[in-house]
């Protein structure tokens, strides 16, 4: 375990490093504008069972089925909740046996301490990488996006996430989809302040796909 609270992204001193790092990404930066992102609320195990319920579903019928859970649960996902819930109630709100065994593994191990969701920001990244993985149905992608938007870690680096891989070759103007182990080497000149590299990526396929507006028409006829 490290300090009480771990470290949090600086965005300022991180967009200045990044940029400082590379002057490609510093382009990137540039036109691209200032780092903007959604952060959780201090809702863990509510955040990691909405990832379970959420996974290899359309936004929108996952959004009905996590009311439902909800509901079935008695207002609020808690681990006491959740274990206090006939599994069947999770089933007939519409998970399937899977999803339904993983929040509830989830739960139990919230609540025997594998995953200590209340003292969890103590400890290092990698360590709390291995607590959640141990969880059914959470692998390292769902703890790398525990990490960067729930704890607001600084160095997260999903090298195994598409929307990063493709954004990096955007970026860099690459011919082909880089490989997990490439950029996991190509990262290292960002250390520590990668979270912000991996916005940054997404943000570029936000822009190819016409998502955002670039900011200056400089950019915009670049």
């Amino acid at each position: 375990m490290t300090a009480e609270t771990g470290p949090r992204l600086d965005v300022e001193v991180a967009t200045a490093a990044v940029s400082a790092a590379d002057p490609v990404m510093a382009e990137f930066v540039r036109r691209a504008g200032p780092y903007e992102s959604r952060f959780g609320e201090g809702d863990y195990f509510g955040s990691l069972a909405r990832s379970i319920v959420f996974q290899q579903l359309a936004g929108r019928a996952a959004s009905a089925i996590l009311g439902r859970v909800v509901e079935a649960v008695g207002g609020r996902l808690t681990p006491e909740a959740v274990l206090a819930t006939n599994p069947e109630s999770l089933r007939a709100a519409g998970l399937s046996a899977a999803k339904a065994a993983a929040v509830i593994d989830l739960a139990t191990k919230a609540s025997d301490g594998t995953v200590p969701l209340d003292g969890i920001d103590a400890f290092e990244d990698e360590e709390i990488i291995n607590r959640l993985t141990a969880v059914r149905g959470i692998g390292r992608w769902t703890a790398e996006m525990f990490l960067l938007f729930e704890l607001r870690r600084p160095d997260v680096w999903p090298v195994d996430d598409y929307g990063v891989r493709n954004g990096y070759g955007l970026i860099y103007g690459l011919p082909e989809l880089i490989k997990p182990r490439d950029l996991r080497a190509a990262g290292d000149r960002f250390r520590p302040y990668r979270s912000l590299v991996a916005w940054y990526c997404w943000q570029a396929v936000r822009m190819a796909r016409g998502q955002m507006i670039v900011p200056d028409s400089k950019a915009a006829d670049a």
